[in-house]
């Protein structure tokens, strides 16, 4: 098993959080935790901290990184343009600590075989388990793949300076393992998130007289038409494309007919869809203004004949569909996500992670691997 690198947690105003779990070193088949601190090692207010840990880490094992930002990434030795690359990521940000934490959220701490900490589970865990696969296979001048590592940042804010923005500096891509919790479960497929902004207008009036034209209800038919149609395609994993209204705002005052009213809608997108196909299907339906925030997280999907997910059949994984959104959404290209870790766990209080689960998860990374390169 190859030695690991670390990862300290700190405090922060950034929209995501650095992730504590990349504390854990890997020697042989032993996990240890060493505990770091602001005033034994680094300034803990420097937002770019992990990445620096984490380039400081490979460069240490004499791996030549690239870093764009707080994203780290790097190729395997032997890397050859003429063969198709496969993908390895993980974020190594994690969303503010909730306020029913009754530990320091940013100094992990072992208790038997659980690792406490922010982001221990999502995903610190997985990102240094795909970081020993790929040392694993660093070295190796036989392989059929290009391996290529990224951990990536700005994952839990879907922010463009995360795995989006280094995307074209990564060169042709055949397939990614994506390192989220998932108790090392094959997740083939997972949905896309759309929100859109409606506004319904009408005409502004006195409450008290036959005036104006209430925007009120109007969006009450168009709230009634999201809360009751069902997209003619159904997905095998996940069902019907979900939409539900969220936030409604309309009137200023009692005895004002309200001119505008605006609503949310956020929409699970399945793997039957496209953002911009779902988007089409409501403005054919529906008669407020529609806006999208965004359509870049998109629904992704990897085939189950796919041989990275036929490795993990043959090892005994299971496949399903994941409700979550993750950075496969901005990946075009067959993506697996297959991490360390229970989802049920991210964002929570008192945030852990099994370290057997490391070491599962590191050595079945490696097996899957083993079966495709």
């Amino acid at each position: 098993m190859p030695a690991f690198g670390r990862d300290v947690a700190k405090e922060g105003k950034a929209a995501a959080f650095p992730s504590c779990s990349f504390l854990c070193l890997f020697h042989r088949n032993d996990i240890v935790v060493d505990r770091l601190t602001a005033a034994d090692h680094i300034d803990l207010r420097a937002r770019a901290e992990p990445a620096e840990l984490l380039a400081g880490f490979l460069q240490g094992h004499g791996v030549a990184i690239h870093r764009k930002g707080n994203n780290v990434w790097a190729f395997n030795r032997h890397y050859d343009p003429a063969k198709p690359t496969i993908l390895l990521n993980s974020h190594h940000d994690t969303v503010k600590p909730n306020t029913a934490y009754t530990r320091d959220p940013f100094s992990p701490e072992i208790e038997g075989d659980r690792l406490y900490g922010l982001g221990s589970n999502d995903a610190g865990a997985s990102g240094v388990s795909l970081l020993a696969a790929f040392l694993h296979y660093y070295d190796r001048s036989d392989l059929k793949y290009n391996l290529c590592v990224a951990i990536t940042a700005e994952e839990e804010n879907s922010g463009s300076g995360g795995l989006e923005s280094i995307i074209p500096d990564l060169g042709p891509l055949e397939f990614a393992i994506v390192g989220e919790p998932t108790l090392m479960q094959l997740a083939i497929a997972e949905r896309g998130l759309m929100v859109i902004d409606c506004t319904a207008h009408g005409k502004a009036g006195h409450a008290a007289r036959e005036e104006g034209d209430n925007a009120i209800y109007k969006a009450m038919r168009d709230i009634e038409w999201f809360r009751t149609y069902r997209f003619p395609k159904e997905s095998n994993l996940f069902g019907a494309v979900k939409m539900s209204v969220t936030i409604i705002s309309a009137g200023s005052q009692h005895n004002v007919v309200p001119a505008q009213c605006r609503f949310t809608v956020d929409i699970r997108v399945t793997d039957r869809y496209t953002n911009e196909e779902v988007l089409e299907i409501i403005r054919e339906h529906v008669q407020c203004e529609v806006t999208p925030r965004s359509t870049r997280l998109k629904p992704s999907s990897i085939p189950p004949s796919h041989p990275i997910v036929q490795a993990g059949l043959a090892l005994g994984r299971t496949t399903y569909g994941s409700p979550t959104t993750s950075d496969q959404a901005l990946l075009d290209i067959p993506s697996l996500k297959l991490g360390v870790g229970d989802s049920a766990r991210s964002h929570s209080a008192d945030e852990f992670v099994h370290l057997s689960e490391i070491r599962e998860g590191i050595e079945l990374y490696i097996e899957m691997l083993k079966a495709v390169l």
